[in-house]
């Protein structure tokens, strides 16, 4: 049964009266899919992400240009190797009423530990401590060079409004993936705006929290925003050319030129840093723990050809993890495709004759991901690898894909700390569900020095020996075919003339509504 209204933070309150004028605007939104809970903690995507700026607040964010700016944090300052002293803005109030303090920030982080998803991202930190209520220190267990970027994931929860129980005993802080929990269906954050209805897979409503949102320079004056899923392409695009909707994300490839011929829409493109891979398990398939064989793989995927074909050069065909302007991508690591190669490697490793493998893919999760799919099951059916292929939507493929339910997965990522290192703590560490490392890492790859070096990255802070280290890092990744690399892939918005998203959209793929102006 479908949860209807859900009013979300203590409204009798008296802080947050919708007060409708002349200059109030509504955005109609739509996405490709629709969160999977109110609770920013359950899942590390980007629409969990996306959300988490406009309700929630982080300690800073990264601006257009890359670099960081203030948010609950006014300023920080390096106090040794291990510890970072963030100064906290006052007078910030969380949606319930709440003071927001030091405290929540400590609560928030040590709630971000426990969950499955993020424990990893937070595996470098070892506490968070509280010198009064707008000082605290972040320390981390050795050397951390990227603690900043971590901070961008720190969006202070209101650690009173989710302690205790609620009405059916159930702990209100936990973190639960499947099944119904406090946290699933309220917020408190402190961010621009409150959830005020929510109906799972057909629409949320968000509303401005005035006078409780500290920011009162942003010049944003969206007072109301609609965000609605619709799963097809051309449903989507249809929805933004007839007027129904104000805004949306993504765009279809083949849908490019159709939005720039039409005088009542734009469309806004934007350099991204997501890789598109295959991941092979080689714990389900003994065939595919043989590296000849997953390069044979590697190599007889085109994937200049699928960004030729069915990206529409909107994607910039992959040899390795990292793209150009990351620390650790080596140019001399590029796409490989060679049908003769990899026949030859089939051959060598005794499997001419080839397999069978399943794979799976979401359908609606990544621009063209079905028909990417498709397209290298095709390519493998060239050295004799027949794949059964299952496509589903994204709010079914996430459970399929953590079960490892198939020889060979999809799975996109985008670096959460705008960094190389990420992509191998979280997609070819060797998997352990202790600190989280290798969380996505559905193929099951695991070689120690992969580990070691990764490890070794984290507390380096000689930027230039850094880079060395991920260069050596993506080198073994290459020469093991530890993953199948596609391509990065670009992000894509659709807007009606007067929606000004070219200034509130950027590489992480997050667009802050709250500073989004309609004209």
């Amino acid at each position: 049964m479908r949860t209807r209204k859900i009013i979300v933070a203590a409204l009798a309150a008296g802080l947050f009266g919708f007060a409708q004028s002349a200059d109030a605007k509504t955005l109609k939104l739509a996405l490709s899919g629709d969160l999977v809970s109110l609770d920013p903690h359950v899942h590390l995507s980007a629409e969990t992400l996306q959300y988490s700026h406009w309700v929630f607040d982080p300690l800073v964010r990264l601006r257009q240009d890359m670099q960081l700016e203030p948010r609950l944090a006014l300023r920080w300052e390096r106090i040794n190797d291990r510890t970072m002293r963030f100064f906290l803005r006052d007078a910030v109030v969380f949606h319930s009423g709440n003071p927001f303090t030091g405290e929540d920030v400590r609560w928030t982080v040590e709630r971000l530990k426990k969950s499955v998803d993020f424990k990893g991202l937070f595996e470098p930190l070892e506490e968070v401590k509280v010198i009064d209520d707008y000082t605290i220190d972040i320390i981390t267990k050795k050397p951390y060079a990227l603690l900043l970027n971590m901070a961008t994931y720190i969006f202070p929860m209101d650690r009173k409004f989710y302690s205790g129980v609620d009405d059916t005993g159930r702990y209100k802080d936990a973190i639960v993936k499947i099944g119904p929990s406090f946290a699933l269906t309220h917020e408190s954050g402190t961010g621009p705006f409150k959830v005020t209805y929510r109906d799972p897979g057909v629409r949320t409503v968000l509303e401005r929290s005035f006078g409780g949102h500290w920011d009162r320079s942003s010049a944003g004056n969206v007072t109301k925003v609609i965000v609605t899923p619709i799963e097809e392409d051309a449903t989507r695009v249809a929805a933004l050319l007839s007027g129904d909707v104000d805004f949306i994300s993504p765009i279809p490839p083949q849908d490019f030129q159709r939005l720039r011929r039409d005088k009542n829409v734009k469309l806004v493109t934007i350099a991204g840093g997501r890789i598109i891979t295959f991941q092979l398990n080689q714990k389900r398939r003994p065939e595919l723990a043989d590296p000849r064989v997953r390069r044979a793989i590697v190599y007889a995927i085109n994937n200049p050809g699928i960004v030729k074909k069915i990206m529409e050069g909107t994607a910039t065909a992959a040899g390795q993890q990292s793209p150009a302007g990351y620390a650790g991508h080596n140019p001399d690591l590029r796409p490989r495709y060679d049908l003769k190669r990899a026949h030859q490697l089939m051959k060598d490793a005794g499997l001419e004759k080839g397999f069978t493998a399943t794979m799976i893919a979401p359908n609606n999760r990544y621009v063209n991901d079905e028909k990417i799919a498709e397209a290298v099951a095709a390519m493998l059916a060239k050295i004799n690898i027949k794949v059964n292929l299952k496509t589903m939507p994204k709010a079914r493929y996430w459970d399929e894909f953590d079960a490892q339910a198939a020889d060979i997965q999809m799975i996109g990522w985008h670096s959460d700390t705008e960094d190389s290192g990420n992509f191998s703590e979280f997609l070819v560490m060797c998997p352990d569900k202790k600190t989280g490392y290798g969380h996505y890492n559905s193929g099951n790859y695991c070689n120690p020095r992969i580990d070691e070096l990764t490890l070794a990255a984290q507390s380096e802070t000689n930027l230039t020996r850094r880079a060395d280290i991920l260069k050596e890092i993506e080198k073994i990744l290459y020469d093991d075919a530890a993953f199948v690399p596609l391509h990065w892939q670009n992000h894509s918005y659709g807007a009606k003339k007067n929606v000004m998203v070219e200034p509130i959209v950027n590489t992480m793929n997050f667009p802050y509504i709250g500073d989004l102006v309609i004209k």
